[in-house]
C-alpha cells in the first residue's frame, strides 16, 4: 500500500499544490464510486502521474480484499444461521 501512503504523505505536507488537490479529488471521487476526469491526471508530471496509477491499483485491490473479507462474513452468518436452525431447541 505504497502508493495510498505516498498520496496521504502528499495531501497532509502541501495540500495547497495542484498535485495534491488532484489526488485529493481522485481519491474521494473513487470512496465515493463518482465520476472522475481523466484529462486531470494528464496535468500531473510524470512521478505524479504514476503515482496517481499506483493509487488506482491500489484501490482497485484493496477493494477486492474488502469484498473478500464481506463474503466471508457474509458466509460465516450463513453457516451460523444452518447450525442454529438444525440444532435442537433447548
Amino acid at each position: 500500500m505504497k502508493a495510498l501512503k505516498k498520496a496521504r504523505k502528499l495531501i497532509e505536507t502541501a495540500p495547497e499544490t495542484a498535485e495534491a488537490r488532484t489526488l485529493s479529488e481522485l481519491v474521494v471521487a473513487l470512496e465515493s464510486e463518482g465520476s472522475y476526469p481523466v484529462s486531470e491526471l494528464y496535468k500531473l508530471d510524470y512521478d505524479h502521474f504514476e503515482l496517481a496509477m499506483d493509487l488506482l491499483r491500489e484501490w482497485r485491490l484493496d477493494r477486492y480484499y474488502m469484498s473478500k473479507v464481506r463474503l466471508l462474513d457474509l458466509s460465516v452468518q450463513v453457516a451460523d444461521m444452518k447450525e442454529t436452525a438444525l440444532s435442537p431447541a433447548g
